[in-house]
């Protein structure tokens, strides 16, 4: 059986598009035609060399996708999924059946094709991390992104005042429709003045850098933090006296080191949630398998709003 793929050829380089023979599937193991991939910032890493350096090339990428499997639409992620064995950027792709989850019916599978990471992200970040409340004030730095602007929606709809982060006006009415009941255009700098005397009790920081540091001058008494991305960059000073003095607690998240049993539950309550309404995956754009390379190009535009995704059926 042969399927086209997206496969890591070199290091740093481009991915090219290739031609898979595909083994017929082992006990445990089962099909799937595959219909959207998720983009994120994990399968930059790979391409990178950052992780999984060591394992060998060609491979196919991809953490995360929905598919069909006899006919039922599944969330595919996990279990080794594009780390420890290929990935689901393809047509077809053989997977354990622990790596599938059941889509409940009316869910776009553009969305759940991102629930893997950035969906199980927001969702633990905020409901376990994060535990937000209806009484609590919570700051969303980087709120147009894949994973802030599930947040937005999610924290809106536990019932909290939501206040969204970004470095564009652009994004402002965007991030208002997901729930956010104000938006900030400002850098780590000006954070703190840009909220007006808006205490937030709780801050979701995928950013790093200065904009941590801000964060924590920002909170209140008692406040939380959630750190789960440093994409503007990796390192930052930390004001220790504001962190002791306020009793604040910080937390962080990075999903590839979590127990595989609580993915998946955290998946099954995303999924619901999504199904509900009680959580919204914003789509920015979806790309043929063929233009892989241009979906990253879009995964890093300061433009982009939501999640990026792969038609992988096209």
């Amino acid at each position: 059986m042969k399927t086209n793929a997206a496969r890591l050829v070199e290091h740093g380089a481009p991915l090219e598009l290739d031609e898979v023979i595909l083994a017929d599937p082992e006990e445990g193991e089962v099909l799937v035609d595959l219909l959207f991939g998720g983009i994120n910032p994990v399968d930059r890493y790979n391409i990178l060399g950052r992780i999984n350096k060591d394992r060998a090339l060609p491979r196919t990428l991809g953490v995360e996708g929905v598919g069909l499997v006899d006919g039922r639409l599944v969330l595919v992620s996990g279990h080794g999924l594009g780390v420890s064995r290929d990935g689901v950027w393809a047509n077809r792709a053989i997977v354990p059946k622990a790596a599938c989850l059941e889509v409940p019916a009316h869910v776009d599978p553009r969305q759940a094709a991102s629930i893997g990471v950035a969906g199980v992200t927001a969702w633990r970040t905020v409901t376990e991390l994060g535990a937000v409340r209806p009484d609590d004030k919570v700051l969303v730095l980087g709120a147009s992104g894949g994973v802030g602007s599930i947040i937005v929606s999610l924290a809106k709809n536990l019932g909290a005042e939501v206040w969204g982060q970004t470095r564009s006006k652009d994004h402002e009415e965007w991030i208002i429709d997901l729930g956010a009941e104000r938006v900030i255009a400002s850098d780590a700098e000006d954070l703190k003045g840009s909220l007006h005397g808006f205490e937030p009790t709780v801050v979701f920081d995928p950013l790093g850098g200065d904009y941590t540091g801000a964060a924590i001058s920002a909170l209140g008494a008692h406040g939380r933090l959630v750190l789960f991305g440093t994409s503007v960059s990796p390192t930052g000073e930390i004001p220790l006296q504001e962190l002791y003095r306020k009793g604040l607690r910080l937390a962080g998240y990075g999903g590839l080191g979590e127990p595989e049993a609580a993915l998946d539950q955290a998946k099954i309550q995303a999924l619901d949630a999504l199904a509900e309404g009680r959580m919204m995956i914003p789509i920015d754009s979806e790309f043929p398998l063929e233009k892989v390379n241009d979906a990253f190009e879009r995964l890093g535009d300061s433009a982009r709003r939501g999640k990026v995704v792969l038609d992988l059926a096209a």
